[in-house]
């Protein structure tokens, strides 16, 4: 996930970092309970685990859309001269799966709760309190069953590509502190001391 810089420090916003950590731990909380809840039977616990777990979905959406924006009106930070012609591409690519994968899986979760067959009965409603509507696309499809399942589980094929692009992420940025030892890490953990460059 890529974070924006001050272009007078050449150091990461606070706003950038904020964003940058919340959604991060909130996606790995998502993809944990969403583990953990398919493996429950039936019950109110269950029941009550798939709404917090659409609040937080629609939460994720907003704040990679905020994230997406606040990227898209400031300046990112240089990336370090000492990266050679692939590491920058895959770099790229990376940072723009990351904001495809952060937007897209909960608007992938929104479509599986409107093409389930309970979509009509159980509405949804976020932390309880805020009434979500369901996408309109799904109201004339027959087979609901099998719609569900085939986007249910294309959100969790998705889901866990994420967790695996947040493993290189994170493989990538201990890279660049332990053995190119440039501040890219330090930037997104300002109180993190940098490790002496190499001679």
């Amino acid at each position: 996930m890529a974070a924006t810089v001050s272009v007078e420090t050449q150091s990461y916003t606070k706003v950038a970092i904020a964003l940058h950590w919340v959604i991060a731990a909130m996606i790995l909380g998502q993809i944990a309970g969403g583990v953990y809840m398919s493996g429950l039977p039936l019950s109110t616990q269950k029941f009550e685990l798939y709404q917090a777990h659409k609040s937080f979905g629609i939460t994720v959406l907003f704040l990679s859309l905020t994230r997406l924006g606040w990227r898209l009106t400031h300046p990112s930070p240089p990336l370090p001269e000492g990266m050679t012609a692939w590491e920058r591409r895959l770099a790229r690519v990376s940072h723009i799966g990351f904001y495809a994968l952060m937007i897209g899986v909960p608007i992938g979760g929104w479509a599986v709760v409107s093409a389930s067959p309970l979509a009509d009965s159980v509405p949804t409603k976020l932390f309880g309190v805020i009434p979500w509507p369901h996408m309109p696309f799904f109201g004339g499809v027959e087979d609901r069953t099998s719609l569900y399942e085939t986007i249910a589980g294309m959100h969790e094929l998705f889901a866990f590509a994420t967790l695996g692009l947040m493993g290189l992420h994170v493989g990538a940025a201990l890279k660049h502190h332990f053995i190119a030892k440039d501040d890219v890490l330090v930037r997104m953990i300002p109180l993190l001391r940098r490790v002496a460059p190499k001679n």
